[in-house]
Parts: C-alpha cells; structure tokens; sequence
C-alpha cells in the first residue's frame, strides 16, 4: 500500500503527534525516497515498540551515541520502501530478538513522532521522521544486544518506565501501547 495513503489514515493520538502527522504527510509527498537516509535535513525512519508476549513488560536499549532510552529503530537499508521491514529488521539487529512480529490488530503505523538528532560524528543534525510499529516479542525472547548500537537492552515493567527520562513522544507512544494491550 502506498505510504501516502497509509498516512492519510493514521488518527493521532493528541496535537504533537498531528503537527507531526502534518509535516511527515508533506515531507512523503515532496520526496521520492522518504527513507534515504542521505536526504541531510530530515528523512524517514522505522521503529518498533516492542512489548512482551503477555504485554506487562517494554523493550528499550540504551542508546550508545545519544545516551538515552529508546525504542529500537532507525535508518531504512538499501532498497527498504517501508516503516515496517525498518522497524522490524532494526529490532532484531539491535535487540537479538528472533520471531518479533508486528502486532496483528494494531494501526500501522501505530504512532508518529519527528524528534531531533543532534550532530554524530561525520553527520550533520537533522530530524527523523518517525514511524513507529507496536511489536511482540516471543515468550521467552532472549536478548543479545548490539553493541555498536547500545549499552544495554532491558525489558522494563510500565511501574519503571517514569524513571528513565523518556522524551514525550516515546511517553505516548508507550502510554498508547500500554491502553491498546489491555
């Protein structure tokens, strides 16, 4: 299905997530490959929000260049034309997790947020344009994280969530996820 279209449906959350909505529907229309990650001043991006089998627990890393908390994701491969292979391969690369699947009744995508990234190395800042997919992880997932990417790779119960210093887009991505699941 086209991307255009798919964004056409997605219903925000709250008016952040709208504004964003607004601007990533204008970046799609304007630009024939929203995912090329060569596109410097903002380009699309895949993530997934990944709850346990039973839904009481979140996967996050510790991200190892902008030493924070965050979902899994990032930048679409060669060839990649949509949210879900971005979020689900940049999952399992940066978490170990074999057999994620997106979740079988969830919006897709399931949240949209467009958050800075601040100069890394030979790349300038720039935004990505997220598109964020609700995920669940097989009973009994074991973790392998990777370690170019993170620090670390926890599984976090929603009572643990509050300490982390999330950003306020991954907070209703998360709050979202958590009131879908129940």
């Amino acid at each position: 299905m086209l991307l255009a279209s798919v964004l056409a449906r997605h219903v925000p959350s709250d008016d952040q997530e709208a504004a964003d909505l607004a601007r990533i529907r204008a970046f799609v229309a304007c630009q024939p490959d929203p995912f090329d990650r060569r596109l410097l001043e903002a380009h699309l991006t895949g993530s997934a929000l990944i709850l346990s089998a039973e839904g009481e627990r979140v996967l996050l890393l510790h991200h190892r260049k902008l030493e924070c908390w965050l979902q899994p994701g990032g930048h679409a491969s060669r060839g990649e034309t949509t949210g879900e292979s971005v979020a689900l391969r940049e999952a399992r690369e940066e978490t170990g997790v074999s057999g994620l699947v997106l979740h079988p009744t969830a919006p897709r995508p399931f949240d949209i947020d467009i958050h800075q990234i601040p100069p890394l190395s030979a790349e300038p800042a720039h935004e990505h344009l997220d598109l964020r997919y609700l995920v669940t992880a097989p009973r009994e997932a074991s973790l392998a994280r990777s370690k170019r990417e993170s620090n670390d790779v926890r599984w976090f119960g929603c009572d643990e969530l509050a300490a982390l210093g999330l950003d306020s887009g991954l907070r209703r991505a998360l709050a979202k996820a958590r009131a879908y699941v129940s």
